[in-house]
């Protein structure tokens, strides 16, 4: 539960606030389901974060095409693939997503990569 609060963003704690279940199982339950919220955001925030390094690795190589740039628009495409399977082989996001993502980023570095190649 996310509110914002004078600008800034508030994040309940299973915690910190006493659970609305009745039963022991269902107290447990409420609490492994906001333990696995708050890791399903970090897997997805990295993610992310990983998309626009190599997005942003990409309008670098096209801006200034070299061998230092290449490495590290391959780097970075190899760090976010690795993120994404991992993220799919836990369950944080679908692998129809993960694919997308995938292509997304393969059709970024090809759009950087290939026109240099040929020129």
């Amino acid at each position: 539960m996310a509110g914002t609060a004078g600008g800034t963003v508030v994040v309940c704690r299973a915690s910190a606030r006493s659970p609305v279940a009745n039963n022991k199982s269902s107290k447990k339950r409420v609490l492994i389901a906001e333990r696995n919220r708050l890791h399903n955001r970090s897997y997805k925030s990295a993610v992310r974060t990983l998309m626009k390094r190599c997005f942003t690795a990409c309008s670098s190589y096209s801006q200034q095409p070299g061998d230092a740039a290449k490495e590290a628009v391959q780097s970075s495409l190899n760090a976010a693939f690795s993120k994404i399977d991992k993220a799919v082989k836990v369950g944080v996001i679908h692998r129809n997503t993960g694919a997308h993502q995938k292509s997304r980023l393969s059709a970024a570095v090809k759009k950087a990569v290939e026109p240099a190649a040929q020129a």
